[in-house]
């Protein structure tokens, strides 16, 4: 009798296992103490936000008293910052952008869903491969359309190309990449993106409308070894990148982030005009005002990457040396080894008893791996091998 959607009620009871993992941690950080607990469970970056950051908020106090200071502006976000981003992501993204292809909005989770909200009807279908981001399901259940995961090869994490061949039909209304990959830190090559995009555009002529091709690049600043991540915008016209500065600024709870359309695309002012609707009809209204401002003092800036890479060579060390099977990654932060015993979810919750905190693999919807989230501290990924050893024994 509790009065809620059955959706809703069904999500509750399949709940994201990073919550989940991340609120059981809580508890036992209260009992044990949080220097006994080392928690990799959620994907929150740790370091400081660039100094630009700290001027653009002495920037905001400075002028905190003129009218309008934090009013209302334009749904899509201020026109002279969306201006100065699609300068900025013209060189990113290797293609001539303006404003009028740049949309901000609260994080790129708000970004990604005004997108679905413009584009899709019940019972359409969005294809993404496997592992993957769990939210992306609750989003497009958000407008009534259904995720349909896809097989990635297991030993590499890239796309089972023949998968999506045989997937896409009259009900496929887009297709959704993350690279650098959540959970697995995967960049997917030039190559590998013009496979996907011949196919895409081969079957949008076969099913009569075009499929969209959205790529998700929170991470896209964040890769190692001299790895670059391709843009899909000059590839294929219905290409759109949504992305945020949650990483990159290490500002997550400000819930800043974009939407870019391919320059090529037809008919994109009618597409921005609908992305700029949606984004205020969801209860948005208008991307965060102190986020926008922060954003144009830092706009290019970064936090310390070689900090991460130092932490993904101790996490590298500390699973080498307790007997664990994993993919370096190329980017993002975090690791997706074999789960030991194959039952990820058993081997989390015996990790768990040992006081080091990871996600099951089928919370990203791909069993028998667990993700580690190394943007912690350093002395946490070293003080977890003991921790690790003790729960690889039991699967022994």
């Amino acid at each position: 009798m509790h009065g809620l959607a059955k959706s809703v009620a069904g999500f509750l009871d399949n709940a994201s296992w990073i919550r989940r993992m991340f609120e059981a941690g809580a508890k036992l950080k209260a009992e044990f103490g949080n220097d006994k607990v080392q928690d990799f469970s959620l994907g929150n970056p740790d370091l400081p936000a660039p100094k630009e950051v700290a001027e653009g908020l002495a920037d905001v106090l400075a002028h905190a008293q003129e009218p309008f200071a934090f009013g209302y502006m334009s749904n899509a976000g201020f026109p002279w910052l969306r201006e100065k981003l699609a300068a900025h992501l013209s060189e990113e993204q290797g293609v001539s952008l303006t404003m009028d292809e740049v949309l901000l909005s609260c994080g790129a989770a708000g970004a990604l869903n005004a997108f679905l909200r413009a584009t899709f009807d019940p019972g359409d279908e969005l294809l993404c491969f496997a592992p993957y981001f769990v939210e992306y399901g609750f989003y497009v259940s958000n407008f009534g359309g259904t995720l349909r995961p896809l097989p990635s090869h297991p030993d590499t994490f890239e796309p089972d190309i023949e998968a999506l061949q045989n997937a896409i039909g009259p009900k496929t209304k887009a297709l959704l990449l993350n690279s650098p990959n959540n959970p697995t830190g995967v960049v997917y090559s030039q190559q590998t993106l013009t496979e996907l995009v011949t196919i895409v555009r081969r079957k949008s002529e076969e099913v009569g409308h075009p499929i969209w091709l959205i790529s998700d690049e929170p991470y896209r600043f964040l890769t190692y070894d001299g790895v670059t991540v391709p843009s899909i915008l000059p590839l294929y016209p219905y290409a759109v990148v949504i992305s945020s500065f949650s990483k990159n600024l290490s500002l997550p709870g400000e819930r800043l982030g974009y939407a870019v359309l391919a320059p090529s695309m037809p008919d994109k002012a009618t597409v921005m005009a609908a992305l700029t609707l949606t984004n205020r009809i969801l209860g948005y209204v208008n991307p965060p005002v102190i986020g926008q401002k922060l954003m144009a003092h830092a706009l290019g800036s970064h936090v310390d990457k070689s900090i991460y890479d130092r932490r993904r060579q101790a996490m590298a060390e500390v699973l080498t040396s307790t007997g664990y099977e994993f993919l370096m990654p190329k980017g993002a932060f975090y690791f997706f080894p074999k789960a030991p015993g194959k039952d990820d979810v058993a081997f989390v919750n015996t990790l768990a008893k040992h006081l080091v905190l990871a996600v099951p693999g089928s919370g990203f919807g791909m069993p028998g791996y667990f993700r580690l989230a190394f943007c912690v501290d350093e002395s946490v990924i070293r003080a977890a091998k003991d921790g690790f050893a003790k729960a690889r024994e039991a699967f022994a």
